[in-house]
């Protein structure tokens, strides 16, 4: 009996060690591919470590302290999104190969600790090091007190207390005036068990909000980012009397800068104008350019293909969201709930299976791209779109914190629209809200109202202006600057030429 126990301990023990690796593993993956990401996008400028009296200099060291704690951040978030789709494929592995022995490793222990571990770090950079990171970036220690990392470090954790306090002190006003029974009174004394997971509850409830606002507007987006990427077939279109009006702008743009620069008194904004004028000029002749030197299968078969593809991921998200809103009114299990079960591989949760679990995983993919073009299209978050070498920490916290928000409510987004039917593991299934039907049901009817309307909108105004462009009632005229009639003259009889 004792070496029983000694074996099974020693399994035990194994199990936990190789978890641990296997996690570690994984993070370390996401935080390199992070690193590499937020240094692409991050200012160059000031970057480099000064040295002063043989010190680092101190701002150098901060901004360094703020980009660990981002990439950190964005790996998280990294994990979130792959949270779910990792979780599907397990499980479908372990179906298909249940006694296979180099897989033995994949099993229930390792995906649930994996959901905690998400959990557990979202909370703690979404309430910890990102604020953390922001004021200590923006920190300068107290007045009178002496400069340095120390005052800054005091500063930002005083900070960090009064922010604390402040959201703490909303948390309990607002879960006081909407629970006012006996036991909802008594459990606002209780810091770990009521606060952090309400607190967690409202702020998923804030994401998946996010989410619904973001990723119908970014499905409609997505296809005039692709336009933008790909080429598109030329249709009763002229592309050399195009290229030939572009160089007659960018040639009177380039004569009234070469003229400007000559008076010292128009420099200024009127020349920052003229060369803000012919960059884009120059960005519209090197589309047509590329346009006209791509191939045919480029423009004929490349771009309808891939048109075609988001137009049916769409339409089958759209489809899967209106048949989870008919199973949420007959029947009852298809309401988004918690597991706390360990099994993992005892039923395959897809009808098709494989296939269908690939498709979900797609579509996952797709929804978390789309809501985060989404993001970036909305007027109210155009100031957080990184520029690549020009984007400042600031800029770059409040990126990792929105995608932070995003990911971490897709698989509960996920779930709440029924594109899978994989119960949320660990503490992503104790959120209040998600045993309420008029929300759950409120969430799948606005998802597939505002998507249909956003891409029926989309279509009628992009055939619309296909149809413009093919009747030649969209030539491309050249621009007028109130400050210099001359050039209205000038690019209306270069029009004249060309036609």
């Amino acid at each position: 009996m004792e070496e029983d126990d000694v074996s099974i301990r020693e399994q035990n023990f194994h199990s936990q060690v190789r978890e641990y690796i296997i996690c570690f593993l994984l993070f370390a993956v996401l935080y390199i591919v992070s690193y590499c990401i937020i240094t692409r996008y991050k200012r160059r400028s000031g970057d480099f470590v000064s040295f002063i009296d043989d010190h680092e200099d101190e701002d150098a060291v901060v901004n360094r302290i703020s980009l660990y704690l981002c990439t950190f951040t964005l790996a998280v978030s990294g994990g979130a999104v792959f949270l779910l789709p990792f979780s599907i494929i397990s499980n479908e592995i372990l179906l298909s190969f249940p006694k296979n022995y180099y897989i033995q490793w994949l099993n229930g222990s390792l995906i649930h600790g994996l959901w905690n571990l998400v959990s557990l770090f979202s909370n703690l950079c979404l309430f910890v090091l990102m604020p953390f990171a922001y004021f200590f970036l923006e920190s300068e220690g107290f007045a009178g007190s002496k400069k340095g990392i120390r005052a800054r470090i005091l500063e930002t954790f005083v900070m960090l207390f009064l922010l604390a306090l402040l959201i703490l002190g909303i948390v309990w006003v607002a879960s006081a005036l909407i629970d006012n029974d006996a036991a909802s009174m008594e459990s606002l004394y209780d810091l770990w068990e009521f606060y952090l997971p309400y607190l967690y509850s409202c702020i998923s409830l804030m994401g998946g909000l996010l989410l619904l606002m973001c990723t119908p507007v970014g499905l409609s987006r997505m296809f005039t980012v692709m336009g933008q990427l790909l080429v598109k077939p030329t249709i009763l279109e002229d592309l050399d009397e195009q290229i030939y009006c572009i160089h007659l702008q960018e040639e009177a743009l380039q004569r009234r800068l070469n003229g400007s620069s000559s008076h010292t008194y128009t420099r200024g904004s009127f020349t920052h104008q003229l060369n803000k004028e012919l960059d884009n000029v120059r960005n519209q002749r090197n589309k047509l350019e590329r346009r006209k030197k791509a191939s045919g299968w480029e423009k004929n078969l490349l771009y309808p293909i891939v048109m075609l593809i988001l137009l049916t991921g769409t339409t089958i998200s759209v489809l899967m969201v209106a048949l989870n809103i008919l199973y949420l009114l007959v029947d009852e299990t298809a309401m988004p709930k918690g597991s706390t079960e360990r099994g993992i591989g005892n039923t395959s949760l897809s009808t098709f299976g494989v296939a269908q679990a690939a498709l979900e995983i797609i579509l996952m993919f797709y929804l978390m791209v789309s809501s985060v073009v989404g993001f970036y299209s909305l007027r109210v978050f155009e100031g957080l779109t990184p520029r690549k070498d020009d984007t400042t920490m600031t800029t770059i916290i409040g990126c990792c914190v929105s995608i932070l928000v995003l990911s971490s409510a897709l698989p509960v987004m996920s779930r709440t629209l029924g594109i899978t039917r994989f119960d949320l593991l660990g503490d992503f299934g104790r959120f209040n809200w998600l045993g309420n039907f008029y929300i759950v049901l409120s969430y799948n009817l606005l998802f597939a109202v505002v998507t249909t309307l956003c891409l029926v909108r989309k279509f009628t105004s992009a055939v619309r202006e296909e149809l413009l462009k093919a009747l030649g009632l969209d030539k491309l005229q050249l621009s007028n600057s109130p400050t210099d009639p001359e050039s209205g003259k000038l690019s209306a009889n270069g029009h004249q030429k060309t036609l």
